[in-house]
């Protein structure tokens, strides 16, 4: 049931007395991983999101030191995925069922005496939600820190192992989801149905981009035919495990610094209107 996660790191395996009797409670980091279950073109199978949270996580918990107090929660396979819904296979949740969701399991998990939580959301499509239920959790319960972090916003080495077309343009099932889904999943890799598919190009001096300071909406279908934005033909296990080790330290760097955390308290002086 734990997948990647070390058994003695995985929430679900403690018992009610177990929790009741954590120390330090407020301390504790509980995550949260938010996935998708959504098309990654022909060649990755549509668990690609939440594997990738999983198994990030799970080897940031196996470097994290025993003395920080973590824990991680079953993933939330399904996300808000409606971009990628004109592809068969594609599961989405709207906006208010996940935000609705998240919100509930954050109340549960405050009423149990925990007071930081992570929502780590490994797909793209929803980083505004996530920012969102942290924000309307954090006004419920004032003394409740939610962060809501992106997965592939911790410091990694990723874009040094892309070409600089890939790095900057690669979205979705390319080189690097591709790289890491071999490291964790092999066996489900289709490299022989891998190809290169990038978005068409906006007109020359636009400022406007699919993903950026100045985005447009979109679907996926208006980027690719195939559902991959990316080249995933050059990835390859060797640069998966790479990626995979870099990401996993850069979570551990981020959960030591959530333990280390604490609310900020605005001066005491005499503010003057």
């Amino acid at each position: 049931m734990h997948n990647f996660i070390p058994p003695s790191r995985f929430f679900p395996y403690l018992t009610w007395t177990d929790i009741a009797a954590i120390p330090d409670k407020e301390n504790v980091v509980i995550i949260q991983p938010v996935g998708a279950i959504e098309q990654h073109g022909p060649h990755l199978p549509i668990i690609v999101d939440s594997a990738i949270g999983m198994g990030v996580l799970g080897k940031a918990l196996e470097k994290l030191d025993a003395t920080v107090p973590a824990f991680a929660m079953p993933s939330l396979y399904y996300g808000k995925s409606n971009e990628h819904w004109h592809f068969p296979g594609t599961i989405t949740l709207s906006t208010e069922t996940l935000s609705a969701i998240l919100m509930e399991v954050g109340d549960s998990l405050y009423r149990a005496g925990f007071r930081k939580l992570v929502l780590m959301n490994s797909h793209g499509g929803q980083p505004q939600v996530m920012q969102m239920v942290a924000r309307d959790l954090h006004i419920k319960h004032s003394d409740f820190m939610v962060f809501p972090l992106f997965t592939w916003r911790v410091p990694h080495i990723t874009k040094e192992l892309l070409t600089p077309k890939e790095a900057q343009l690669g979205m979705h099932a390319g080189d690097a989801e591709t790289s890491i889904l071999l490291a964790l999943l092999p066996e489900q890799v289709k490299m022989e149905r891998a190809i290169a598919e990038y978005p068409p190009e906006q007109p020359e001096g636009s400022l406007l981009t699919p993903e950026g300071k100045l985005p447009f909406a979109w679907a996926t279908r208006d980027l690719s035919k195939s559902g991959v934005i990316g080249d995933a033909t050059t990835a390859t296990r060797e640069k998966g495990l790479q990626i995979l080790e870099s990401v996993a330290d850069g979570w551990v760097m981020a959960i030591k610094d959530i333990y280390a955390f604490r609310q900020p308290q605005p001066s005491s002086l005499s503010i003057l209107f």
